[in-house]
């Protein structure tokens, strides 16, 4: 069980996992154990609420397919374990940052002081260019 938030949780069974092997330099280790985890999660299946189901299929992420499936290589560690968790960890993270919700930004008004002030500034360089110019007689 992956628990999102409080009232929130995603069954095992519909989260997949599959060993593969890691990439890169490693050794001998490396060549006969596989240790990298893929995690498949198909957001359409599951068993989330629409609010969550829609925003993750708004995100432009590449770990998110067109088909709505969530595809994380986890091989960071040479474990499988620690993999696994880094992968569930993951997807933690991606589900919870859908539930946060933006607040709308309020646009401000500059104060009137402000404007006065910035007012004064552009009347004050335009007499000072004006005097710059060259004198008709």
């Amino acid at each position: 069980m992956l628990y999102i938030s409080s009232r929130i949780s995603i069954p095992d069974n519909e989260i997949n996992f599959s060993a593969i092997r890691a990439q890169g330099a490693g050794g001998q280790n490396v060549n006969k154990v596989a240790t990298a985890i893929h995690l498949r999660f198909d957001i359409r299946a599951s068993s989330l609420p629409e609010f969550y189901k829609e925003k993750l299929l708004k995100l432009k992420r590449q770990c998110i397919s067109k088909d709505g499936v969530i595809v994380i290589k986890a091989q960071q560690h040479r474990s499988q374990v620690q993999n696994r968790e880094a992968a569930l960890r993951q997807l933690q993270l991606i589900i919870q940052s859908v539930a946060v919700v933006q607040k709308k930004r309020k646009p401000s008004r500059p104060t009137r002081s402000s404007q006065k002030k910035r007012l004064d500034r552009k009347t004050k360089r335009g007499k000072v260019k004006a005097l710059r110019r060259k004198v008709i007689e």
